[in-house]
């Protein structure tokens, strides 16, 4: 047997990717952090190079990135080597790097300004390095800026950033996420790095979302087109396991070790992990070293308004709209997500499907006028009195023939959506960002009738309204709410 280092899996086990692109800027991130003199494993270079991948178009192939691997394995180097590249390569103007704590925020901006000081090169760069309590950040000459600040459930408030960063995501609920999210809604390319280790019950809400997404998308091999998710983790023996089972892993296994941390030969020994299953005894070791975690719900009755079970059964991987098409748009109430719905015929069924789902609204309205030039689908629905609104101006100077619902029109389109779900004459893909948004819809009442809500403030239901109003406008008239003055400009 070898006498030399024991290497953990370079690879994780549950990985989901929006898709494939060749460029990436992944590899300067790794090569500046090496100029600064941090040399990165080859599992914290896979994260960059898939984290960092970008479209024809330039933008962020995944605007989410989340990692999740237990502790001490080197995620900071990732988020370093990142942070870097988006001051000094990639003109982020801002970039927001929260952590749960205080003292574990100044502790990461103490390591990022160790690493440039040792760069001559990036050093002469630097305007000033703000280290009062509470407002540590890097300042280049340029302006650009990363600033280093601790969750609560107004941080971040107030701020506009290309980038933010969001360390011990394993910690991370709505109140922090409504403050941060909304920071990126008015910056067109905007990414978001969640890292952290395994859930730990309640107070792991958002990670417990990702994950949720992440499993989705592996599941119906549908990839979530806005989520990279690299997850270092065992498959844990259930209780019902037999002797002998060999679909799950034991947490007293050496191979289980290696399986969940990738540092293993880099930093960690198996030795020192051996140790810490005696110290910590079996449960905490699966956790905090196996990425064994417990991930919540977002409440303890999902699916309020059409069943998990009536919604998957309408699935058709094969299924595809014909003529005549309807688009929608819809907006969160914070701006922070867009997304564009499209239905049309497939047989007897009506066919819904999220065409795109992304950050913020800037992206909408060249999306929307190359579907339309693509199409030519019958008209664009968008609410007047919702978010997206705002768009329909811009919207029709480009030629695009949108048309608005009426209060009772959108009760309408809900409840025929609704009905066509029970009837089984609706038909979809299986969209990961819909069925997230179902998942997490409810009713809110509309005179008699009804209209979606969502039930907390970081469940985005657009593209759930999105394919609803699409459902509705393939029947509407066309004309019924187009003012001939929108024509003149």
């Amino acid at each position: 047997m070898s006498d030399g280092p024991v290497y953990g899996h370079q690879r994780p086990r549950l990985l989901a990717v929006p898709g494939t692109f060749l460029s990436s800027a992944g590899q300067e991130a790794v090569e500046l952090a090496r100029r600064a003199g941090l040399v990165l494993d080859p599992w914290q270079q896979f994260v960059l190079d898939e984290g960092m991948r970008e479209k024809a178009d330039g933008n962020w192939a995944a605007p989410e990135v989340c990692v999740n691997v237990p502790r001490q394995n080197g995620k900071g180097g990732i988020i370093e080597a990142r942070e870097l590249w988006g001051l000094f390569i990639g003109g982020e103007e801002l970039i927001l790097h929260s952590a749960h704590e205080f003292k574990t925020a100044k502790n990461a901006f103490k390591r990022i300004e160790r690493l440039i000081r040792g760069c001559p090169d990036l050093h002469k760069r630097v305007k000033q390095y703000r280290q009062t309590v509470g407002e540590e950040w890097v300042e280049l000459h340029t302006g650009q800026m990363l600033r280093f600040i601790a969750r609560s459930g107004g941080s971040g408030r107030g701020f506009t950033a290309d980038c933010i960063v969001l360390d011990e995501d394993m910690i991370l609920g709505d109140d922090a996420m409504a403050a941060l999210a909304p920071t990126l809604a008015a910056v067109d390319n905007p990414q978001t790095w969640y890292l952290g280790s395994a859930g730990i019950g309640h107070q792991s809400v958002q990670l417990g979302r990702l994950r949720r997404r992440a499993l989705a998308a592996l599941e119906t091999g549908v990839p979530d087109p806005t989520l990279a998710y690299f997850e270092w983790s065992i498959d844990e023996h259930r209780d019902e396991c037999g002797q002998g089972c060999t679909e799950h892993d034991d947490v007293a296994a050496a191979d289980s070790v290696l399986k969940a941390n990738p540092a293993l030969g880099y930093r960690l020994t198996m030795e020192k992990c051996a140790n810490e299953r005696l110290t910590l005894g079996d449960a905490l070791f699966a956790r905090e070293r196996l990425g064994v975690g417990v991930y919540p719900s977002d409440s303890a009755d999902t699916w309020q308004v059409i069943g998990e079970d009536v919604w998957r059964a309408l699935a058709d991987a094969t299924s595809a709209p014909s003529d005549p098409l309807a688009f929608a748009i819809d907006t969160t109430p914070e701006r922070s997500h867009s997304a564009i719905g499209v239905a049309g015929l497939s047989g007897a069924a009506t066919h819904v499907e999220v065409v795109d789902h992304h950050p913020g609204t800037g992206w909408v309205l060249d999306r929307a006028c190359e579907l339309q030039e693509r199409h030519n689908p019958r008209c664009w629905v968008v609410d007047e009195g919702g978010p997206a609104g705002s768009l329909i101006p811009d919207l029709r100077k480009r030629g695009l023939n949108v048309i608005s619902p009426k209060t009772r029109q959108i009760a309408q389109a809900c409840a025929q959506f609704y009905d066509a779900a029970a009837e089984q004459s609706l038909v979809h893909i299986d969209n990961a960002p819909l069925a997230a948004a179902l998942a997490g819809a409810q009713q809110r009442p509309l005179g008699d009738a009804w209209a979606w809500a969502r039930r907390g403030v970081s469940v985005d239901i657009s593209p759930l309204v999105a394919v609803t109003l699409a459902k509705w406008g393939l029947g509407a008239d066309v004309e019924e709410d187009t003012d001939p003055l929108n024509n003149i400009w």
